[in-house]
């Protein structure tokens, strides 16, 4: 705690502030901007948007955008000229017109009342709730109520004490006591009373405003305001006018608000005395327009003005700047023990002690640049001749600069009690034995004269810190050894501008951004988002752990704990909330003269200093918001077509991109209104609307989305609720399960098609080129049999009749005949070759092949039969069947001497059956059984073949009983085309598990 107080020099008073109503932010609207003029009435309702009455219309405002409201819940009002608006406590809204008639808006329902619902005819100048609920309207034609429940008004007569004709008002007091305005003066009457009462001043009283303690205040409309009493003072002294004004009203906090015609005054305390100029705000320095008519504080506080050509907007600032007559001129600052902060001020070469609540006093006649406190509450202070040491109320010790004229840019005094000073274009000095050293004769410090040390700091330790220009900082310690920081060591910050020890560590700010050096080690801070902390140039960290920054955007504060989170993980992007214009603070952090721009008052208090200006906030009472926003979903459009907001919205068939528009009731900062948004089925998780009060889709799918959105207020209070719609896009018949299925099965079928001719186109090649093949085999056949054969058999015939020309006894007779029936041995064997090559292997005609094979083979003995329709068989399947009955009609032929032989092929829907059956010689019973023969390979071969093709073969033949072989193959492995195979799966004892082929046993 500092203890050093204020020295007792001669003071005067600061000039009067004349600052714009310095604790508030002003924003204005007119005709430039859209706003709606002549602004009658506000009104705010539960939903949160503000309306405003107006003689063109209707409008609606939610902080950025203004709507005129031809209609309400869908319903359309009776007249554009309104006057009269109340959006009472339960949710009800009421438009009372110009011309006579209210609109009632409840619920999605519109009720018009008029002079048949009891409503006097003529003006609505006002429309007022009351404790009890009722609804009062105060007409050109007299007062109604509207009770609780009630389907019509009741007219308030003259029964009632109040004179006919036009109630302009009406107000009731926190002690229940009612009060009416009527035309010639104010009435009113306690609760249970059923009459009124005339008030005092007997003038004709229009406008009405209760302080808060009670007094109520009636204007005459034209420029004057006059206490008003339920009786008569003693002594019925002339009624006085106390304050000028067309319009009063009071805010929540009791301040008194006068409309005038040129402005609007702001007073507290006693009303009477005249305000500041500071506390005025007129066409000369701002307001929308003359002639302001009506005031509204909403549910966050903020208040609104309504003038004759347009509205203006006074938010509270969460930092006040202090008022001064004229800026200040790159003021310094130093806090003092008892409160509030010494400003060194150039522009009028003077150094001020100021005060959080805005004095400013004289204490010296000329401007300090740099200052320090010391650990037991000494207080430094340097100007641009000489450094002095205060105690109390005088300068104990003083010394001139090391250069005459100099601008002192930093000064510290060391735990040796050494006094370091950093002097701009002289570099930094060291206060060694009565005498200034440069750097102290450390020769390890930046040694040019333009390395200008900006800030200096000494730690805990006792270490002397010094942060320069071009992104160095040094480290003096006690000893003397200097250790200097650079980008070597990941020094990122420029220009360094402030440093502030915390504990065992150093924060560093500068034109870059923000480091932390810890164990030796430099860690740069982002802020969340990869936000850089640009041009800090003060820095804080309060009693209660939280770190301030003043930079280029404005203040910044980080929470105590997002503090302590990044200590231990300095990579961490820590949350941080600033503080900018928005807030009151205007102006922008110093970035070279005099530093530091941010320090902390005995009182826990912060201190901003810009180059004209010294703004406060006190940490540990920041005003907050807490209303969460209402958020709403203002429209929905598609293909540039608009869609009520409904809950359920159905857009047109085939629609494919969706816009949403939104907003969030929040009016007392709409700039910082923050907006999440998604849209279920599209988006995985919350989608940030950076600022943004709309969100786009495109190339939508048809099906139902539920757009669920939500805001949050400028302090993160968040409405969870938020808002929602459900969007349905119905689809086209292109886009239904039915066309995809459609779909699919033209391409199943265009596939099977595809198939189907290919294999036909392959079969038909494979057919042309096999009877090429067998064109090719029957004219070698031919060849041999026209040459070869008939030449041999010439050969024989000579031979025999040689051989018949020998005698039947010679041994050479014998030898010849033994030869010549070789020979027709060899002859047979030949023409059953040729037979061979006639035969061909024709796989789309294998009945007609194997009947005419087996014709040349057994003539009439062969019996051929076919049953079922014979189909075209698999390329291998047709061959190795057609193989295996070749063989087994050329056995029964050579061996089974049978007098029958039957050929049978069975096309079956689901097997394929070849039988051969004879009536021969048979086979023994171990050839049968085996079916293998030693030196014959013909029943293996067979077997072999129809292994390969996955078909069952059985041979059974009994010796003298002849030989059967039938051969079976399973349909799906047997045609090439396989037309209902796929129906047997399903059908009962179909491909069942273990099953042999087709049904055969083995």
């Amino acid at each position: 705690m500092l203890a050093t107080s204020l020295p007792a020099a001669a003071t005067t008073a600061a000039p009067p502030a004349s600052r714009l109503l310095a604790d508030y932010a002003h924003t204005r609207w007119n005709g430039l901007q859209g706003a709606p003029r002549d602004v009658l009435k506000f009104a705010q309702t539960q939903d949160g948007w503000l309306w405003m009455a107006t003689q063109a219309g209707l409008y609606r405002f939610d902080g950025v955008a203004f709507e005129r409201m031809d209609s309400v819940q869908g319903h359309h009002l009776l007249s554009s000229n309104v006057l009269g608006l109340l959006a009472a406590s339960d949710g009800r809204f009421f438009v009372g017109y110009r011309f006579g008639g209210i609109s009632l808006f409840a619920h999605g329902a519109m009720h018009n009342f008029g002079e048949a619902e009891g409503l006097p005819t003529g003006i609505v100048m006002s429309i007022t709730e009351g404790p009890d609920g009722s609804v009062w309207a105060a007409t050109g034609g007299g007062l109604a109520v509207l009770r609780q429940g009630a389907a019509r008004f009741d007219r308030v007569g003259t029964e009632s004490g109040l004179p006919p004709g036009i109630a302009r008002q009406v107000l009731f007091s926190p002690s229940g006591r009612m009060w009416v305005s009527v035309i010639g003066g104010i009435y009113y009457r306690d609760p249970g009373q059923q009459r009124f009462t005339r008030s005092w001043p007997l003038l004709d009283l229009m406008g009405m405003a209760e302080s808060p303690d009670g007094t109520l205040w009636g204007g005459d409309g034209v420029n004057r305001y006059y206490r008003v009493y339920a009786e008569a003072p003693r002594g019925r002294a002339a009624p006085v006018a106390e304050l000028d004004g067309n319009g009063m009203f009071f805010d929540r906090s009791g301040a008194m608000w006068l409309l005038k015609s040129h402005g609007l005054e702001l007073r507290r305390g006693d009303w009477r005395a005249a305000p500041g100029a500071g506390q005025q705000l007129t066409t000369d320095n701002g307001i929308s327009g003359p002639l302001p008519q009506t005031y509204f504080e909403d549910r966050e506080g903020t208040v609104w003005i309504g003038t004759s050509t347009g509205l203006d907007r006074l938010r509270r600032n969460r930092i006040h700047t202090l008022p001064v007559a004229a800026p200040f001129d790159h003021p310094a600052m130093a806090p003092l023990a008892g409160g509030g902060m010494l400003v060194g001020d150039g522009s009028q070469n003077q150094t001020l002690h100021a005060t959080a609540q805005g004095s400013l006093t004289k204490i010296f006649g000329r401007p300090y640049s740099a200052s320090y406190t010391t650990a037991d509450g000494a207080l430094w202070m340097a100007d641009s001749t000489e450094i002095r040491r205060m105690e109390g109320n005088r300068a104990a010790w003083r010394i001139a600069l090391p250069k005459r004229d100099a601008t002192a840019q930093a000064l510290v005094v060391d735990s040796e009690g050494r006094p370091w000073i950093s002097l701009m274009r002289d570099g930094l000095h060291r206060l060694e034995g009565g005498a200034w050293q440069r750097n102290g004769g450390l020769a390890a410090l930046p040694a040019q004269r333009d390395a200008l040390a900006m800030t200096l700091a000494v730690d805990d330790g006792g270490n002397v810190w010094a942060g320069y220009l071009r992104n160095r900082i040094a480290r003096i310690d006690r000893r003397d050894h200097v250790r200097l920081f650079t980008d070597a060591d990941g020094l990122e910050l420029g220009n360094v501008q402030a440093l502030r020890p915390d504990g065992p560590r150093l924060w560093a700010g500068g034109e870059f951004g923000l480091a932390l050096l810890d164990a030796g080690k430099v860690f740069h801070i982002a802020g969340k988002g990869g936000n850089a902390f640009r041009g800090i140039s003060g820095i804080v960290r309060t009693g209660a752990g939280e770190l301030w920054l003043h930079g280029a955007d404005g203040a910044i504060r980080i929470a105590a704990a997002d503090v302590a989170r990044v200590l231990k993980d300095p990579s961490w992007q820590v949350p941080f909330e600033r503080f900018d214009g928005l807030d009151g603070l205007l102006g922008s952090a110093e970035q070279v003269h005099p530093l530091p721009s941010l320090a902390q008052d005995s009182g826990g208090r912060l201190w901003f200093a810009t180059v004209s200006d010294i703004a406060t906030i006190d940490p540990a009472a920041i005003p907050r918001n807490g209303h969460a926003p209402p958020v709403q979903i203002r429209a929905v459009q598609s293909n540039g077509r608009n869609y009520p907001v409904l809950p359920g919205v159905v857009l047109p068939r085939g629609s494919s991109d969706l816009q949403l528009a939104f907003t969030a009731l929040s009016l007392a900062m709409p700039e910082r209104v923050r907006f999440r948004y998604r849209l279920q089925g599209v988006d995985r998780d919350w989608q940030d609307a950076d600022g943004r009060r709309s969100a786009f889709y495109t190339n939508l799918p048809p099906g139902s989305y539920r757009f669920d959105v939500s805001a949050a207020n400028e302090d993160g209070v968040w409405n969870n609720e938020g808002a929602s719609v459900h969007i349905t896009i119905p689809p086209l018949f292109t886009q239904t399960p039915w066309f995809v299925a459609l779909l699919a099965m033209a391409g199943a079928l265009l596939l099977w098609g595809m198939y189907v001719l290919r294999v036909r186109h392959l079969t038909a090649r494979m057919h042309d080129r096999l009877q090429v093949r067998l064109r090719e085999r029957a004219r070698i056949a031919r060849g041999l049999h026209d040459t070869l054969l008939q030449s041999v058999q010439s050969l024989i015939m000579f031979f025999d009749r040689q051989a018949q020309a020998l005698p039947c006894d010679m041994q050479e007779r014998k030898k010849i005949e033994q030869t010549l029936e070789l020979a027709d041995q060899l002859m047979i064997e030949g023409r059953d070759y040729i037979m061979e090559l006639r035969s061909g292997d024709a796989p789309g005609d294998l009945v007609s092949v194997l009947t005419d094979y087996g014709s040349v083979l057994l003539h009439e003995r062969l019996h051929t039969s076919v049953q079922g329709h014979p189909r075209a068989l698999q390329p291998h399947v047709h061959s190795e069947v057609h193989a295996i009955a070749r063989e087994a009609l050329f056995n029964a032929a050579r061996h089974a001497q049978a007098a029958r032989v039957e050929l049978a092929l069975e096309y079956g829907p689901d097997c394929f059956t070849l039988h051969i059956q004879d009536n021969g010689c048979g086979l023994a019973r171990d050839v049968a059984r085996t079916h293998s023969r030693p030196g014959h390979f013909g029943l293996v071969g067979m077997r072999e073949r129809a292994t390969a093709i996955g078909a069952a073969f059985t041979v059974n033949s009994m010796p003298d009983q002849g030989t059967a072989i039938r051969l079976s193959l399973d349909a799906r492995l047997a045609y090439v085309e396989r037309r209902g195979a796929w129906l047997a799966r399903f059908l009962p004892g179909r491909g069942r598990a273990g099953a042999a082929p087709c049904g055969i046993e083995e």
